[in-house]
């Protein structure tokens, strides 16, 4: 799930649908998901070229990295903006020269002359939480998306209350209501975290407030996924959804319906619930109120 690929993230001009590819890394199912071109815009080993619609906090989740190490390597002051075709080197190791985070700080990636030549025509992208404006061209994802329509503001009922659990000075609630089907495995690629099963349309609740940093589709394996931020240590992730109800920025309570339960890169219908401490999956039932 929550922390496959990563950290970045993360609205929305269709465009034509790329070819599906097969995956089977993701929960111990069948998977289906997308790449721009035979060779899914990766170049040498331990780099990445960003593509339309990456955040820094995707790539960093898709590569099972922290972001803040990730901007740090490639010299990304916040708000973290990320232009399509730079190339991100995916240094794993932790910089213990890492600079606090300010997000009124707006300073673009670093770059080489060839990318310089394209910015002109080649516009940010911006990883959501950051305060900097950036253009409505600016954002977009890789599928049309119906993140452009406002976040449910309305407060999850009085009676879900008892579903959530202090938690690392968190307020944690599960994500969905039905039933858990397989669970969490260190070190086990295909275990990142939990999946819950239900009927498509049922609600999927963001499980702690927090900031939407990806909303889209570019994740092989995801399907339709969410990252939200909660605070510089911990994600989590929502896969699979049929729709996303929010964008990357808006600010989620814990509760707040966040999107609909579905299929997408799926074989049934489920979520898959992640949740990232430092780039790294962690057991969500650590942390979720005990059912």
């Amino acid at each position: 799930m929550c922390f496959a690929g990563s950290v970045l993230i993360l609205a929305g001009c269709a465009s034509t649908p790329p070819a599906p590819v097969e995956d089977r890394s993701i929960g111990g199912h069948s998977r289906r998901g997308h790449v721009t071109g035979p060779s899914a815009s990766r170049l040498a080993a331990g780099s990445y070229r960003v593509r339309r619609g990456d955040t820094l906090y995707s790539i960093a989740f898709r590569n099972g990295l922290d972001y803040r190490d990730l901007a740090s390597a490639n010299g990304i002051d916040p708000p973290y903006t990320i232009y399509v075709d730079q190339v991100i080197r995916l240094d794993r190791r932790a910089r213990a020269g890492r600079k606090p985070a300010v997000a009124s700080v707006s300073k673009p990636a670093r770059e080489s002359r060839a990318q310089s030549a394209t910015r002109s025509s080649t516009p940010p992208l911006r990883s959501g939480g950051g305060s900097a404006t950036v253009p409505a061209t600016a954002v977009a994802t890789e599928s049309a998306s119906v993140s452009s329509r406002p976040a449910p503001s309305v407060p999850p009922p009085a009676s879900e209350a008892v579903n959530a659990v202090p938690s690392a000075g968190m307020v944690w609630r599960w994500p969905a209501d039905g039933p858990r089907d397989g669970g969490f495995v260190p070190g086990d690629p295909t275990r990142q975290g939990i999946n819950i099963t239900g009927k498509s349309g049922d609600p999927v609740r963001a499980a702690a407030d927090g900031v939407v940093v990806y909303s889209g589709n570019g994740l092989i394996g995801y399907g339709e996924l969410i990252i939200i931020k909660h605070n510089s240590t911990m994600l989590s992730a929502y896969g699979h959804n049929r729709r996303r109800l929010v964008q990357e920025g808006d600010r989620i309570k814990v509760g707040q319906q966040i999107a609909e339960m579905g299929s997408s890169s799926a074989s049934r219908d489920m979520l898959h619930f992640e949740i990232r401490r430092n780039g790294k999956p962690v057991d969500p039932l650590a942390y979720l109120p005990s059912r």
